[in-house]
């Protein structure tokens, strides 16, 4: 009982994390409407750690695919070949190890309705180092003509190993779609 328990409250620790909030900075002093085109600045997508259990070009094509779309959605298009893009493209994906400590207790008594309790003293205090993998994914637009970084978003979420190639591909769309709806600043 007391596993299910610790179990269960690992779970609903770690669910509490996997909020996907969208970290974002900007130079101010661009004018983002001025941008129109684009096009990547190779390397495309950077993995660290160069994990091959991470990096592949299944896991490169969905981002990139998911990149170009919601550009494109945003009224960026692909610079044609041969000419200077207004924003080179850059993302990096990022996986680190995190741990956690997770504390419980069981046994103890109840509180009577005139005060006081009855019952045993708490047990037993245990606390345990949870350890879990996230993932950031970082999209960088830099400036075509200087170079410089104008516009960067970010979210981390906990990995999450689906073997399911839809749902892989339907999670790095939804990654994407959330750190590019902070594009263009407003």
């Amino acid at each position: 009982m007391f596993r299910y328990l610790a179990v269960l409250g690992v779970a609903l620790l770690l669910s509490a994390c996997d909020t996907t909030r969208v970290n974002r900075d900007f130079d101010t002093q661009r004018d983002f409407g001025g941008y129109r085109s684009w096009s990547w600045k190779e390397p495309g997508v950077q993995f660290q750690p160069n994990d091959p259990r991470l990096q592949s070009d299944l896991t490169e094509q969905r981002i990139r695919q998911a990149v170009a779309g919601q550009l494109d959605q945003r009224g960026l298009r692909m610079a044609a070949a041969g000419t200077t893009p207004d924003l080179k493209v850059q993302t990096w994906v990022v996986v680190e190890n995190r741990q956690q400590l997770v504390s419980s207790q069981y046994g103890g008594g109840w509180g009577g309705p005139w005060g006081g309790y009855w019952g045993y003293p708490p047990v037993t205090s245990e606390t345990r180092s949870v350890e879990y993998k996230v993932t950031t994914l970082q999209i960088d637009l830099l400036d075509g003509k200087d170079g410089k970084l104008v516009w960067r978003g970010s979210t981390e979420q906990i990995l999450n190993d689906n073997p399911d190639p839809v749902a892989r591909d339907t999670a790095i769309r939804t990654t994407v779609a959330k750190i590019l709806s902070q594009y263009p600043p407003r």
